[in-house]
């Protein structure tokens, strides 16, 4: 089974997406290499993808299927944090979670953010679709 980090970004209300030419937008993150722990991936993916650095990351759950777990961690990104893209990333851009469901992502990505904000957070009223 493949290991993956993914990262929710949260600033101002919104979910941070990456965009990947053809598959379109994604949470950032990427695989696990051979004997890095999952929260090191996160950081690592993070910098390699968006440039950012020294972002503090929680453990939220793993979600997965047949052939893939993604380790889910969770940021909440200051002020001045800006994305920048970079390997392999043509773009990144900051989303209203309901927004999500209307773009070309991957499941995983639309599942996970789903998860996150769809049933709890609306239902306390802390994100607005």
């Amino acid at each position: 089974m493949k290991e993956r980090a993914t990262l929710v970004c949260w600033q101002h209300g919104k979910v941070l997406l990456v965009e990947r030419g053809r598959a379109g937008w994604s949470l950032p993150g990427g695989t696990i290499q051979r004997g890095e722990s999952p929260a090191d991936a996160a950081r690592r993916e993070l910098i390699e993808e968006t440039t950012l650095e020294g972002c503090e990351l929680g453990c939220l759950f793993q979600f997965g299927g047949l052939n893939k777990r993604h380790h889910v961690f969770f940021s909440l990104l200051p002020d001045g944090a800006r994305p920048v893209p970079g390997n392999e990333i043509l773009g990144c851009r900051w989303f209203r979670p309901g927004k999500v469901a209307t773009l070309i992502t991957s499941v995983p990505t639309r599942e996970i953010i789903n998860l996150l904000f769809s049933h709890v957070a609306t239902a306390r009223g802390l994100v607005s679709a």
